[in-house]
């Protein structure tokens, strides 16, 4: 096997050369950027967290505090404007002392150009199909013989969802 032929000609990107002076300095203040984007459901709760999301920490010259932005939609700005509060004080509490001095709430469109689009919540799934009553009992008689429960199961939604696929 050859070994991988690099094209960046010894350069590397600005934020790999950058990621660690970033997270000492965010850590020299007393928080971690990173767990207010990874934990940002739990510290704020789903209801804010379905309707916001974490875009930037950023400090003030004189070193007091930091500014979060927080990007929204534009509907729900407001919504969330009213809750600013409320949301700083919940970002606060998971590092356990004023951490964050101000937020900021940036919006946009949910559709529109690539770099604009926002999307808070997940899809919702969809419903299953009705599946026909022989085809599950087949299912059932074909997976019958095992003792294993998980496994049984298993098998039997194998068997349903092959049985009820439409032939071509």
């Amino acid at each position: 096997m050859k070994p991988r032929r690099t094209t960046t000609y010894g350069f590397k990107r600005t934020g790999t050369v950058l990621s660690d002076q970033i997270r000492r300095a965010g850590e020299s203040r007393g928080f971690a950027v990173s767990r207010v984007l990874t934990h940002w459901a739990e510290i704020v709760g789903q209801d804010i967290a379905a309707i916001a999301r974490p875009v930037n920490v950023g400090y003030g010259r004189n070193g007091f505090g930091a500014t979060l932005t927080v990007l929204t939609t534009g509907p729900q700005a407001p919504m969330l404007e009213m809750q600013k509060e409320r949301l700083r004080e919940k970002v606060n509490a998971a590092y356990g002392y004023n951490a964050i001095s101000r937020i900021r709430i940036t919006q946009t469109a949910p559709t529109g150009f690539a770099e604009g689009q926002a999307s808070f919540g997940h899809k919702p799934k969809p419903a299953e199909p009705k599946i026909n009553p022989e085809v599950v009992t087949a299912a059932r008689d074909a997976a019958d013989g095992v003792e294993s429960d998980d496994l049984r199961a298993a098998l039997e939604r194998l068997g349903r969802n092959i049985l009820s696929k439409k032939k071509h």
